[in-house]
């Protein structure tokens, strides 16, 4: 798989043998523009795509277990009035998930907070202001934020989170510093639900249980009712598969916390 650090050195090569073709005048200098262009392309769908582990790697999936488990994780929380019902549902089909908690919304909610940790769930860290310029942040703003989060959580829990899933799933050199910093674990997933969009539930289902496997990493967002209907389902769908959700450290076999 290309990485940050291959491109580069293959656009550099590129670069020189460019340069060498048109000192020669064997080619034109729009060479160089599409050469250009491309760089660009990979490495924006490298900054887009987690799953490529472009800049840094995630935790995308983990198909090495020997057991039959997958992570559920959720994006966006606490809600007030959504999460308390996934926890409800992850209660009475005995499944646990991770949250990936906005620093603002604990600070908002955090009796909720206070309850999915209580119930056995794991946080991690998704920012505080989950701008949507984050991924143009510097370095040290990335860090500002994430330390936000991570001193509300502590300050609420005890807890020093290790966990963190981008927002949006953006990734780049600016973020891969903080993170490493800061010694946290990128989290992303294998299974995309897209459950924020327009799709209807039996889409958004599909997309899940299609070809699911054990390891996988199931995103979803603790927001909105029709995530809750395609949970239901889904914890139904696992029972019947005989599939066990986990948190995420369970399924790598990691550290949540320091």
């Amino acid at each position: 798989m290309l990485n940050f650090k291959s491109v580069n050195i293959i656009a550099g090569l590129t670069s020189m043998g460019l340069f060498i073709l048109f000192f020669i005048d064997v080619i034109s200098p729009l060479y160089f523009g599409f050469s250009l262009f491309i760089w660009f392309l990979i490495t924006g769908f490298g900054s887009a795509f987690i799953g490529w582990n472009y800049f840094f790697k995630s935790l995308n999936a983990n198909y090495n277990t020997k057991k039959k488990q997958i992570a559920i994780t959720f994006d966006d929380g606490p809600n007030a009035t959504f999460t308390p019902k996934v926890l409800q549902l992850l209660k009475q089909y005995d499944a646990k998930a991770t949250f990936f908690c906005i620093g603002k919304h604990i600070e908002a909610h955090p009796e909720v907070f206070k309850t999915l940790l209580n119930e056995g769930h794991v946080v991690g860290n998704h920012t505080y202001s989950h701008s949507h310029y984050f991924g143009f942040f510097g370095t040290q703003r990335v860090i500002k934020e994430l330390e936000s989060t991570n001193r509300i959580i502590e300050k609420i829990s005890g807890l020093k989170v290790k966990l963190y899933r981008p927002a949006f799933g953006v990734t780049n050199p600016n973020i891969k510093k903080a993170i490493s910093q800061m010694g946290l674990h990128s989290v992303g997933w294998s299974k995309r639900s897209l459950d924020t969009t327009g799709r209807d539930e039996k889409a958004v289902l599909k997309r899940i249980i299609n070809d699911l496997k054990p390891g996988d990493v199931i995103l979803l967002h603790d927001t909105s009712e029709k995530t809750i209907r395609v949970l239901e389902q889904l914890l139904l769908f696992l029972q019947q598969q005989k599939l066990s959700a986990v948190t995420i450290d369970t399924l790598f076999d990691i550290k949540a916390y320091a």
